[in-house]
Protein backbone atom coordinates (compact mmCIF):
# COMPACT_ATOMS: atom_id res chain seq x y z
CA UNK A 1 0.00 0.00 0.00
CA UNK A 2 1.41 3.36 -0.92
CA UNK A 3 1.88 6.03 1.68
CA UNK A 4 -0.56 8.16 -0.29
CA UNK A 5 -3.34 5.57 0.00
CA UNK A 6 -2.61 5.07 3.68
CA UNK A 7 -2.78 8.80 4.33
CA UNK A 8 -6.00 9.11 2.29
CA UNK A 9 -7.62 6.28 4.23
CA UNK A 10 -6.55 7.78 7.56
CA UNK A 11 -7.88 11.23 6.55
CA UNK A 12 -11.15 9.67 5.43
CA UNK A 13 -11.70 7.39 8.42
CA UNK A 14 -10.30 9.39 11.35
CA UNK A 15 -13.20 11.89 11.62
CA UNK A 16 -15.70 9.02 11.67
CA UNK A 17 -13.78 7.14 14.33
CA UNK A 18 -13.44 10.33 16.42
CA UNK A 19 -17.17 11.03 16.11
CA UNK A 20 -17.73 7.64 17.77
CA UNK A 21 -15.57 8.68 20.75
CA UNK A 22 -12.61 6.52 19.69
CA UNK A 23 -9.04 7.09 18.52
CA UNK A 24 -7.86 5.73 15.18
CA UNK A 25 -4.68 3.85 16.07
CA UNK A 26 -3.81 2.06 12.85
CA UNK A 27 -4.92 1.59 9.25
CA UNK A 28 -3.40 -1.28 7.28
CA UNK A 29 -4.20 -2.91 3.94
CA UNK A 30 -2.94 -6.47 3.39
CA UNK A 31 -3.29 -8.77 0.43
CA UNK A 32 -4.43 -12.26 1.36
CA UNK A 33 -4.36 -14.32 -1.80
CA UNK A 34 -6.50 -12.43 -4.29
CA UNK A 35 -8.43 -10.58 -1.62
CA UNK A 36 -7.47 -7.47 0.24
CA UNK A 37 -8.09 -6.89 3.95
CA UNK A 38 -8.45 -3.40 5.42
CA UNK A 39 -7.59 -3.58 9.12
CA UNK A 40 -8.60 -0.63 11.28
CA UNK A 41 -7.47 -0.52 14.91
CA UNK A 42 -9.37 1.74 17.32
CA UNK A 43 -9.13 2.43 21.04
CA UNK A 44 -10.10 4.91 23.75
CA UNK A 45 -9.14 5.74 27.31
CA UNK A 46 -12.01 3.56 28.53
CA UNK A 47 -11.36 0.82 25.97
CA UNK A 48 -13.67 -0.15 23.12
CA UNK A 49 -16.41 -2.68 23.78
CA UNK A 50 -18.07 -4.86 21.15
CA UNK A 51 -20.98 -2.44 20.69
CA UNK A 52 -18.61 0.47 20.02
CA UNK A 53 -16.61 -1.64 17.56
CA UNK A 54 -19.80 -2.71 15.75
CA UNK A 55 -21.02 0.91 15.54
CA UNK A 56 -17.75 2.24 14.16
CA UNK A 57 -17.47 -0.71 11.78
CA UNK A 58 -20.89 0.08 10.29
CA UNK A 59 -20.00 3.78 9.96
CA UNK A 60 -16.67 3.02 8.29
CA UNK A 61 -18.23 0.47 5.95
CA UNK A 62 -20.87 2.96 4.80
CA UNK A 63 -18.25 5.68 4.24
CA UNK A 64 -15.96 3.34 2.30
CA UNK A 65 -18.90 2.18 0.14
CA UNK A 66 -19.66 5.75 -0.91
CA UNK A 67 -16.04 6.55 -1.86
CA UNK A 68 -13.42 4.95 -4.09
CA UNK A 69 -10.73 4.96 -1.39
CA UNK A 70 -10.27 1.18 -1.66
CA UNK A 71 -10.56 1.07 -5.44
CA UNK A 72 -12.74 -1.29 -7.44
CA UNK A 73 -11.64 -4.70 -6.15
CA UNK A 74 -13.18 -6.68 -3.31
CA UNK A 75 -11.89 -6.22 0.20
CA UNK A 76 -12.79 -7.21 3.75
CA UNK A 77 -13.04 -4.62 6.51
CA UNK A 78 -11.80 -5.73 9.93
CA UNK A 79 -12.20 -3.37 12.89
CA UNK A 80 -10.63 -4.22 16.24
CA UNK A 81 -8.63 -3.03 19.23
CA UNK A 82 -4.83 -3.06 19.69
CA UNK A 83 -4.82 -6.32 21.64
CA UNK A 84 -3.25 -7.49 24.88
CA UNK A 85 0.40 -6.95 23.94
CA UNK A 86 -0.04 -3.56 22.34
CA UNK A 87 2.97 -1.52 21.31
CA UNK A 88 3.26 1.82 23.07
CA UNK A 89 3.99 4.50 20.48
CA UNK A 90 2.19 7.65 21.58
CA UNK A 91 1.78 9.46 24.89
CA UNK A 92 -1.86 8.31 25.21
CA UNK A 93 -0.74 4.68 24.86
CA UNK A 94 1.51 5.02 27.91
CA UNK A 95 -1.29 6.72 29.88
CA UNK A 96 -3.67 3.88 29.02
CA UNK A 97 -1.04 1.35 30.10
CA UNK A 98 -0.63 2.84 33.59
CA UNK A 99 -0.44 0.04 36.19
CA UNK A 100 0.47 -2.49 33.46
CA UNK A 101 3.72 -4.37 33.05
CA UNK A 102 5.70 -3.34 29.95
CA UNK A 103 8.90 -4.37 28.24
CA UNK A 104 11.06 -1.41 27.29
CA UNK A 105 13.85 -1.48 24.74
CA UNK A 106 16.06 1.45 25.63
CA UNK A 107 18.13 3.54 23.26
CA UNK A 108 21.36 2.18 24.75
CA UNK A 109 20.33 -1.37 23.77
CA UNK A 110 19.25 -2.48 27.25
CA UNK A 111 15.92 -4.20 27.90
CA UNK A 112 13.84 -3.48 30.98
CA UNK A 113 10.59 -5.04 32.20
CA UNK A 114 8.77 -2.74 34.61
CA UNK A 115 5.32 -1.64 35.74
CA UNK A 116 4.17 1.79 34.53
CA UNK A 117 3.24 3.89 37.58
CA UNK A 118 2.80 7.40 36.15
CA UNK A 119 3.17 9.25 32.87
CA UNK A 120 3.80 12.92 32.18
CA UNK A 121 4.92 14.95 29.15
CA UNK A 122 8.61 14.12 29.63
CA UNK A 123 8.56 10.42 30.45
CA UNK A 124 7.40 7.47 32.52
CA UNK A 125 7.81 6.54 36.17
CA UNK A 126 8.16 2.77 36.46
CA UNK A 127 8.62 0.14 39.13
CA UNK A 128 11.16 -2.55 38.36
CA UNK A 129 10.09 -5.81 40.08
CA UNK A 130 12.43 -7.14 42.74
CA UNK A 131 14.34 -10.32 41.99
CA UNK A 132 14.85 -13.17 44.49
CA UNK A 133 13.04 -11.53 47.40
CA UNK A 134 14.37 -8.02 46.82
CA UNK A 135 12.02 -5.06 46.94
CA UNK A 136 10.92 -3.39 43.71
CA UNK A 137 12.80 -0.24 42.72
CA UNK A 138 11.48 2.98 41.20
CA UNK A 139 13.01 4.32 38.00
CA UNK A 140 12.38 7.25 35.69
CA UNK A 141 12.49 6.76 31.90
CA UNK A 142 12.54 9.79 29.60
CA UNK A 143 10.63 9.26 26.35
CA UNK A 144 13.75 10.04 24.30
CA UNK A 145 15.53 7.11 26.02
CA UNK A 146 12.81 4.60 25.02
CA UNK A 147 13.38 3.00 21.61
CA UNK A 148 10.37 0.68 21.84
CA UNK A 149 7.84 -0.42 24.45
CA UNK A 150 5.17 -3.10 24.55
CA UNK A 151 2.60 -4.10 27.17
CA UNK A 152 3.19 -7.56 28.63
CA UNK A 153 0.47 -10.10 29.39
CA UNK A 154 0.29 -11.08 33.07
CA UNK A 155 -1.42 -14.33 33.97
CA UNK A 156 -0.76 -14.50 37.71
CA UNK A 157 -1.08 -10.88 38.86
CA UNK A 158 -3.41 -10.26 41.76
CA UNK A 159 -5.78 -7.36 41.35
CA UNK A 160 -5.63 -4.47 43.83
CA UNK A 161 -8.67 -5.69 45.81
CA UNK A 162 -6.95 -9.05 46.48
CA UNK A 163 -3.70 -7.32 47.47
CA UNK A 164 -5.51 -4.99 49.87
CA UNK A 165 -7.44 -7.91 51.44
CA UNK A 166 -4.16 -9.78 52.11
CA UNK A 167 -2.58 -6.71 53.72
CA UNK A 168 -5.50 -6.21 56.15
Amino acid sequence: MSTTQSERLRELLEPLVSSQGLDLEEVEVDSVGRKRVLRVVVDSDEGADLDAIADVSRALSAKLDETDAMGEGEYTLEVGTPGAERELKEHRHYVRATDRLAKFQLGDGADLVARILAVDDAGVDVEVPGVKGRKPTAKRLAFEDIAKARVQVEFNRKNKNEENAEEA
